[in-house]
């Protein structure tokens, strides 16, 4: 049994992958000519989220949103979630319509094909680099005045330890919402980690829920208090992820009970 998951959980790994390079072939003249300009990027967007969403099919994953408020067209918003997986990024473009720019780990450039577009589409970051982050933050004031939102993981990557739940956040998405008085929209992911970690032999398809918890207004409120917003914000999102465990902890208990006869 234990060969079987073994077999099963490397050629799903390889599958992952197949699947990252299937639309893009296919759809590769049109995502060429979208990159020629940041113009292109709303037609770039709308591909992406073609792609995104033929991964989580075809992984097996079916995605349930809970959405307790909605974004507006034309809009710029703070996107920030919780990050535990790789497919995070699909699940972000599967459920956001508004186009936004990513603010990701410039490693991810090292994939074959999807490194190509992602390192022409999003802002990279050199976590070790002070000038790199000056760059990605001038970089994303260019994106927000076109009018485009920004999406950010602020744990600023996922923790080697897998027993945490959610890590501390940078300032970083915080300094850009406040300097630009946006909305925060926290969004909590909560099977990510279960159904596609970054360990290799693990996972299995299966629901991946999403909430979209009640935007965090930044009008009014200066640099001073980045922290305080900070901290706000990842409450907010730490207590969802609680919740979610809970429920989780509810339904395990309930099918060990034995039947009442």
């Amino acid at each position: 049994m234990k060969i079987l998951k073994i077999t099963f959980w490397i050629l799903w790994r390889i599958w992952f992958y197949v699947l990252m390079a299937i639309p893009i072939l296919i759809m590769l003249p049109f995502l060429l000519i979208s990159i020629i300009s940041e113009r292109g990027y709303p037609y770039f967007f709308k591909m992406a989220r073609i792609w995104a969403k033929f991964i989580l099919f075809g992984m097996g994953f079916y995605y349930k949103v809970k959405r307790e408020q909605k974004l507006i067209k034309h809009t710029s918003y703070m996107i920030v979630a919780n990050h535990t997986s790789m497919t995070d990024i699909m699940l972000m473009l599967a459920i956001i319509k508004n186009p936004f720019v990513f603010v990701g780990k410039k490693e991810l450039v090292k994939i074959p094909l999807f490194g190509f577009f992602y390192k022409r589409t999003c802002i990279l970051v050199d976590r070790n680099s002070s000038k790199s982050k000056n760059e990605v933050f001038k970089r994303a004031q260019n994106r927000l005045n076109q009018g485009l939102s920004i999406c950010i993981f602020p744990e600023g990557g996922v923790p080697d330890d897998e027993s945490i739940l959610l890590d501390e956040f940078k300032d970083g998405a915080f300094r850009l919402a406040i300097e630009h008085q946006i909305p925060i929209v926290p969004i909590v992911f909560a099977d990510n980690k279960e159904r596609f970690s970054y360990t290799f032999l693990s996972g299995s398809p299966g629901k991946m829920r999403a909430k979209i918890l009640p935007f965090v207004e930044t009008k009014g409120v200066t640099s001073d208090h980045r922290k305080e917003l900070r901290e706000q914000v990842r409450q907010l999102i730490f207590d969802a992820l609680v919740e979610f465990q809970k429920k989780i902890s509810k339904k395990t208990i309930l099918k060990t009970e034995p039947d009442n006869l």
